[in-house]
């Protein structure tokens, strides 16, 4: 009676993992990474940079703005000398095409700073594509786990009738129900480690309290790549690699800039004067108005102090040193993703050629064995747990040659990728 408790409780346990299972609603790879560049917060952040850099644009354009100056003055106070009130307008003369080359380096940065943003969002899809596997490769892990536990739950009950039977020992009958127990806690542990990969996702949907199921088949992500094509693919379209040689173009509009401020503005002004009659007696005067013009010329002795400039000129140098090491990396990366993915598939190609087939077989092989007396419930237990090992190892190999996909096309600069 005690035993027949245990088992519907098994039942009851497994019963309510597949409920759970169907209540979550799924979506597919495709809708996924849509609501990743829809709803990311820290893309919707990033954006921001845009706008900013687009204003910068508009500013940098601007002239200088004319100064009005009014001013009064009493040119002998009780004298009776009258009284002088001025009023003008100065502003400066920009030369050296000082608006054209602060506008040129701020589209410069503008453009730098969309490359920028170009290259989160690589790497953000690419990201939230790795989530995502694991994601699958979790769920797959826990069917492995119900599975294995369904099928020496099943084994179990049989136990327990034949051990009323007395066609085995209650110590056999015991070995099979412990073990069903033991994989019970693997599922318990197969089903927290998918909740957390789930969860995960919602950092990149930018709502914790968004959490759907995945699906896909990892087969889908086999690909054939030459190494040289890829290399020359990332080096050409890059982001990172492209955002570098903008900066370049930056640090030479920078230069130009400093150039442009050496050069000396002038200051032009426009004034009239008013001054109201004197009655004083020694030195009597009608009421005067005067016209004013104009020029200040500064003196730059600062000129002959050029480290604004030779900053200007080493950041270029600095610039062209980084894109230089920028390039070198991007090759290694592409040469190690693309061996790393090579071995996997080589991996992969030897699950393929029959060996999750072949411990299945062992498997029911044993399994008959032992229902007919011939194999002790240790051989049934080793079988069972090399066959889950191998089909672990399968979607493990699985997932790792799915993530190497992305961490190759990442490295190339491309993106193909659906299932």
């Amino acid at each position: 009676m005690k035993s027949n408790i245990i088992f519907i409780l098994f039942f009851c346990v497994t019963f309510n993992f597949f409920v759970q299972a169907q209540e979550k609603e799924s979506f597919s790879f495709a809708e996924y990474l849509n609501k990743v560049k829809n709803k990311n917060l820290s893309y919707a952040a990033q954006k921001y940079n845009i706008s900013m850099a687009e204003a910068a644009v508009l500013s940098a354009g601007i002239r200088p703005d004319p100064q009005l100056e009014i001013a009064t003055s009493d040119n002998g106070v009780s004298r009776n000398m009258g009284y002088t009130m001025e009023t003008g307008l100065s502003w400066t003369m920009e030369t050296g095409k000082k608006r054209k080359a602060r506008v040129e380096l701020a589209k410069n940065q503008a453009e730098f700073t969309r490359l920028q943003l170009q290259d989160f969002v690589r790497n953000l899809i690419a990201d939230a594509a790795l989530g995502y596997i694991e994601a699958l490769q979790s769920k797959a892990l826990l069917e492995i786990r119900k599975d294995s536990y369904q099928k020496m739950l099943t084994l179990a009950k049989s136990d327990s009738i034949r051990y009323r039977m007395g066609v085995i020992s209650l110590v056999t009958s015991k070995q099979s129900r412990l073990e069903a127990s033991s994989l019970l806690n693997e599922v318990y542990t197969a089903e927290s480690s998918q909740q957390k990969a789930l969860t995960a996702l919602s950092v990149f949907l930018g709502n914790p309290a968004e959490e759907k199921n995945v699906q896909g088949d990892f087969n889908s992500f086999n690909r054939n790549f030459n190494m040289e094509d890829l290399i020359l693919q990332a080096v050409n379209s890059r982001t990172d690699l492209l955002a570098s040689r903008q900066n370049i173009n930056a640090a030479l509009s920078r230069i130009q800039l400093e150039k442009a401020n050496r050069k000396i503005d002038l200051g032009l002004s426009l004034g009239m004067e008013h001054n109201t009659t004197a009655t004083n007696e020694i030195a009597p005067s009608p009421a005067v108005n005067a016209i004013k013009l104009g020029a200040s010329i500064p003196l730059k002795f600062s000129n002959r102090k050029n480290a604004d400039l030779k900053i200007a000129e080493m950041s270029r140098s600095q610039a062209e040193i980084e894109y230089k090491q920028i390039e070198n990396t991007i090759r290694t990366e592409v040469m190690q993703a693309y061996q790393h993915y090579q071995a996997l598939q080589k991996q992969l190609r030897q699950f393929n050629y029959g060996m999750l087939d072949d411990a299945k077989n062992i498997l029911e092989g044993i399994h008959y064995s032992y229902q007919r007396g011939e194999s002790s419930i240790l051989e049934v237990l080793n079988a069972q747990r090399t066959y889950n090992e191998v089909r672990i190892q399968y979607f493990q190999v699985q997932a790792d040659h799915a993530a190497a996909l992305i961490e190759l096309e990442r490295s190339a600069g491309i993106w193909d990728i659906d299932f």
